[in-house]
């Protein structure tokens, strides 16, 4: 009995010492590990989110829930070599709502060198002609601005062909007035049963949805890509909706008012 403690003691010993062997010798194996899968879930740890892979434009969206945001920050915020080129900023909704951090922020945003975009959350129960002369008195487009955005994210009581009409007349309107062509921003969900008919191929795309990593396996029909809502940067208190282009910087700015 006691030699074969002596020699489990033994045993027991050498193994410890195999492990702090390995251990010590090859300690990047455990941390590459960790940092393997933590690295394919966020990426980019100055932005706190993960931001899908191949897209070289990247952007944000913002409107006064962000508070008062300092965009020479923002402007000079980089994680792993990614910047932020875009944003779009909140002007309208409805028929009488103004955001009140718009001006601000489309002037300093301009100021800072950011490329930005104006969008109207859209209340499908109103007309479209009310709510585009609420945008219209708020949004002048300068050179280089990107095209005007509707925000279309609920439908309520209203039956779908009405909804479909009124956005469609909001984008011609929209069209007309700026002498650009507008983008439509909606949820996946919404851009599949409402607007994926040929009545709105010709408007730039924005689609959110967050869970998945790839929108190219659900869509190729789409400009923007919301992929989440809990990004950080340097210069905005609290979270922001991040964004992807598809496309190189040039095509972006082929989008825009010329």
């Amino acid at each position: 009995m006691k030699r074969k403690k002596v020699l489990l003691g033994g045993i027991t010993i050498a193994i410890i010492t195999l492990v702090t062997f390995v251990f010590v010798s090859y300690p990047p194996f455990d941390a590459f590990s960790r940092a393997s899968k933590k690295t394919s879930k966020v990426g980019f740890p100055g932005f706190g989110i993960w931001l899908p892979p191949d897209y070289e434009v990247h952007g944000i969206d913002v409107s006064r829930y962000q508070g008062k945001i300092n965009w020479e920050s923002v402007v000079a915020h980089t994680s792993n070599d990614v910047d932020i080129k875009f944003a779009f900023i909140k002007a309208t909704e409805g028929r009488t709502l103004r955001d009140n951090r718009f001006y601000e922020n489309w002037r300093n945003a301009k100021e800072s060198n950011m490329l930005r975009g104006a969008y109207h959350f859209f209340r499908p129960h109103l007309t479209a002609d009310e709510q585009f002369s609420l945008f219209k008195g708020m949004v002048k487009l300068e050179k280089e601005d990107l095209p005007p955005v509707l925000d279309v994210e609920m439908r309520g009581s209203t039956p779908p062909a009405r909804m479909q009409k009124s956005v469609k007349r909001w984008l011609v309107l929209a069209e007309k007035h700026y002498g650009v062509t507008p983008i439509l921003y909606t949820s996946y969900s919404f851009y599949k049963h409402y607007f994926s008919g040929k009545e709105f191929e010709k408007y730039p795309l924005w689609i959110a949805h967050y869970a998945t990593d790839d929108l190219n396996r659900l869509t190729k029909k789409w400009e923007f890509w919301q992929h989440n809502e809990d990004g950080k940067v340097k210069g905005i208190q609290g979270h922001v909706d991040f964004n992807v282009f598809k496309g190189e910087f040039r095509d972006l700015l082929n989008l825009c008012k010329k």
